[in-house]
């Protein structure tokens, strides 16, 4: 097969990469891709990213197959112009991409589908949200109802810093437009998890647990990220609690979408969060987690495009997915004055060396320039590995870590900590 991924992040570097391995695979192109991509697949650049773009390119190049990253092209309906060309893809349609588009439709998803979530309220304005705020004990989480690249949920901790989140959200400074409306929910302590499953519309093949780090500095202080590390392993989930999330979120939700006359297909993301009450569902996203595709896409051992392929033309039911046993970790080297005011343009070094020490890094915000690897976004990069334990896959990725150099480089210290616990 031709297979072309959409999108030019760490997640789209690590899909391309674990395709690339695949035996049904003749060639791996994306769009705009990265630096580090080009190694293993043809990076082209469009005059547009939009899904009448994507759709002459897949056309041009003949593609058997397309595998969606990011959100925003789903939202922006490019499943549904594939399929009324007759062209095999990933991903949601742009109905039921509205289960990450608006966190208000996800919540009315939940209720509609008895899926156990956090009490909240939706407030359209700024004095609708502070007249809602004393319902809620502090600490109290403030989300972005539309798309905000994972940085448009504040957990405020004072009353202060929770109007202060109110105003930053309905002003645009914090979320763009996807503030204005938002959602105020309780602060649910626990686990977090997040379960990723592909589906077809009807047959359900989950994929291996993997735990995200949001916030951006250690022990989970500071503020929202989109994910500064991961681990995924099996020890996430025990056999009950997967079926248990299967049966009361999973199966839940796709029989709802479906029922709506959206039904969901591609990959559908559950950030859950293990409580002292059970199972509470803190959002929904319609694509690969970011980082936690890094880990998944190097703990698998499948042709993955034959099974996306599968999912693609409704026939997966059958299919199987092979995992490693041993544990992976993806540490993200992030780039000076991120989530805030990134800066862009440092030289990078280090990447040969830390992956001729056994890592694989994924590069997401990068570029070359007369021939530099330079910083050119937030996320920088994703160092990767694997090892027989938890504790070693973390030692291994960290050591990569250390051959990374860039001016302004900072990462989390405690990725996959939690799980040795």
């Amino acid at each position: 097969m031709k297979v072309l991924v959409l999108g030019g992040g760490g997640r789209e570097h690590a899909l391309a990469w674990r395709l690339a391995r695949g035996a049904s695979v003749q060639r791996v192109y994306v769009t705009p891709g990265n630096p580090g991509m080009a190694t293993v697949a043809e990076c082209i650049t469009l005059k547009s990213y939009t899904p009448e773009e994507y759709l002459g390119l897949a056309q041009r190049l003949g593609v058997d197959l397309t595998v969606v990253g990011p959100e925003a092209p789903l939202v922006a309906g490019v499943v549904d112009l594939f399929r009324e060309a007759g062209k095999p893809i990933v991903g949601p349609t742009r109905a039921a991409a509205a289960i990450e588009g608006s966190k208000v439709f996800a919540k009315e998803i939940m209720n509609a589908a008895g899926i156990p979530t956090a009490r909240y309220a939706i407030a359209e304005g700024e004095d609708e949200a502070l007249a809602a705020l004393p319902r809620f004990e502090l600490p109290v989480v403030l989300k972005a109802d539309g798309l905000a690249a994972g940085k448009g949920v504040i957990v405020a901790k004072s009353r202060v810093e929770a109007e202060d989140g109110v105003r930053a959200l309905f002003s645009g400074q914090l979320a763009g437009d996807a503030g204005k409306r938002v959602v105020i929910e309780d602060f649910l302590p626990g686990r977090e998890v997040s379960f990723i499953v592909l589906t077809d519309g009807v047959t359900i093949l989950p994929l291996a647990p993997t735990q995200d780090h949001k916030a951006v500095h250690d022990n989970d202080e500071g503020p929202n990220t989109g994910g500064m590390g991961a681990f995924c392993a099996d020890s996430i989930l025990t056999p009950v609690e997967t079926q248990d999330v299967l049966e009361r979120v999973i199966q839940p939700a796709i029989r709802e979408m479906a029922a709506r006359g959206v039904p969901f297909t591609g990959f559908l993301y559950a950030g859950l969060m293990m409580t002292a009450r059970g199972i509470q569902v803190l959002e929904f996203n319609a694509r690969l987690g970011d980082p936690e595709c890094q880990t998944l896409m190097h703990r698998m051992n499948s042709d993955f495009a034959a099974v996306l392929y599968r999912a693609a033309i409704g026939r997966l039911a059958g299919a199987t997915l092979n995992w490693d046993a041993a544990p992976s970790v993806c540490v993200v080297a992030a780039a000076s004055g991120y989530p805030s005011q990134v800066r862009i343009g440092d030289a990078i070094t280090g990447v040969r060396d830390a992956e001729a020490g056994g890592a694989v890094v994924f590069q997401a915000g990068t570029r070359l320039m007369d021939g530099v690897l330079e910083t050119a976004g937030g996320r920088v990069l994703g160092v990767t590995a694997s090892g027989v334990d938890l504790r070693a896959a973390m030692n291994r990725a960290y050591l990569g870590m250390e051959q990374i150099r860039f001016d302004g480089i900072h990462f989390r210290r405690d990725i996959g900590a939690k799980g040795l616990k």
